[in-house]
């Protein structure tokens, strides 16, 4: 009795933005909006998680002073974006308000319910020049929610990252941010004075 091993299938061949939705889908379980034409796949915020999203260099400032208060990190251009549980953008403006940072001009931002994100590659897959990356990728298979910095109240340590001393420092760091870009500005349209 003989018996007839099939011959392998050829993969599919998927566009890369369709096998990137897929991966976020699968193995994240997180939701996408699709790229269309020449425009990349979308993380939909607000469902497993929000994001603040603040310039670069503040982000990589509360980097290094909190690196433990942050979940999975995402760079695109001159943005970062750090994960947070979801609901934590609503809490943004009364957060900054009671840490006396509601008056001040800040870049920092809020991607809650409704928002969407660009999706970057996922870690280990090729990404196209300029596109988003993963500074500090989410694992797949584990659940998101437990480890994003959420919202426990005001002097409360619950086991998740505390939001509150995240958008303490983010604020500070865009401030500081600022005030160096600012200060950089003007120095060099300042003539020299010499006496």
């Amino acid at each position: 009795m003989t018996s007839t091993v099939p011959f392998p299938r050829t993969p599919l061949s998927l566009p890369p933005e369709d096998g990137i939705a897929q991966w976020y889908e699968n193995e994240l379980g997180w939701a996408t909006a699709p790229g269309g034409e020449g425009r990349p796949v979308r993380l939909l915020t607000g469902l497993r998680f929000d994001v603040l999203e603040l310039p670069a260099d503040a982000g990589f400032a509360v980097l290094r002073r909190h690196a433990g208060l942050t979940g999975p990190v995402a760079l695109m251009g001159r943005r970062m974006r750090l994960l947070v549980a979801a609901g934590s953008a609503e809490e943004l403006p009364g957060l900054l308000d009671w840490l006396e940072w509601g008056g001040v001009a800040l870049d920092l931002r809020a991607l809650g319910a409704g928002g969407r994100m660009t999706a970057p590659s996922p870690p280990g897959w090729a990404g196209a020049q300029g596109a988003a990356v993963w500074l500090r990728p989410p694992e797949p298979r584990h659940e998101v929610e437990p480890t994003l910095p959420a919202f426990a109240g005001f002097g409360c340590r619950g086991e998740t990252p505390d939001l509150v001393r995240l958008v303490g420092t983010a604020a500070t760091e865009c401030h500081r941010a600022r005030l160096s870009r600012t200060n950089s500005a003007h120095a060099n349209a300042q003539p020299l004075a010499f006496s």
